[in-house]
């Protein structure tokens, strides 16, 4: 996370505030995302052995590899523990979050990928899950996620990092949720979650996380 970031991020939050705990969310599906999975504290028995592997990955790489932050790694590992996905797409530079993802779902189908050319999967495969984590190449973020969602079903679940990170990234994030086979939103400020279930009135909710 860059300096600037730091110093904004206690700005962000309070201009967020509004949009805290579910305040106002009406949509069943909504609220229950939000107040038991986006700000569940249950200690998963998982996330004491990720902090420790994830120690030992960043003891080989250097402290600079993984650039999430933990909240965020917690709440992928809760959204793939909670949706099971069979197939996965980890989109981005090689990072904890591979830990968090796998965790989720040990038996999950896992693909990670850092250019195009990585992305291979059999043509009738689905993506059920896609964590984009590339916003320092909002080229690569587009062309991963139009390819990736012409692959959805109902019950895919994308996760796109760095939504406010530049102009690129917020013009790609306001596409990305006008697609015609995106349902409901969250904008997470750190990461924005979209549903392809669009038998659920379409909605783009705000949370401060």
């Amino acid at each position: 996370m860059n300096m600037l970031l730091t110093l904004k991020r206690p700005f962000i939050w309070l201009s967020r505030i509004r949009y805290r705990c579910g305040y106002g969310v009406h949509s069943p599906f909504a609220f229950e995302l939000i107040t038991c999975l986006i700000y569940e504290n249950a200690p998963y028995y998982a996330y004491q052995e990720l902090a420790v592997e994830q120690k030992k990955l960043s003891a080989i790489r250097g402290k600079g590899w993984n650039k999430e932050r933990r909240k965020v790694n917690r709440l992928l590992f809760r959204l793939v523990n909670r949706f099971q996905p069979c197939c996965m797409i980890d989109a981005g530079a090689l990072s904890a979050s591979s830990l968090y993802l796998q965790a989720g779902k040990a038996d999950a189908n896992y693909l990670f990928v850092s250019e195009l050319s990585d992305f291979f999967l059999e043509s009738d495969t689905p993506v059920d899950f896609l964590y984009l984590h590339k916003e320092k190449e909002p080229s690569f973020v587009e062309e991963v996620f139009n390819l990736c969602s012409t692959r959805t079903t109902w019950q895919s679940v994308f996760v796109l990092s760095g939504i406010h990170s530049s102009r690129a990234m917020q013009t790609l994030w306001k596409q990305f949720q006008d697609n015609e086979r995106v349902g409901i939103t969250f904008d997470l400020y750190d990461v924005g979650i979209l549903f392809f279930d669009r038998c659920k009135i379409k909605q783009h909710y705000i949370v401060n996380f």
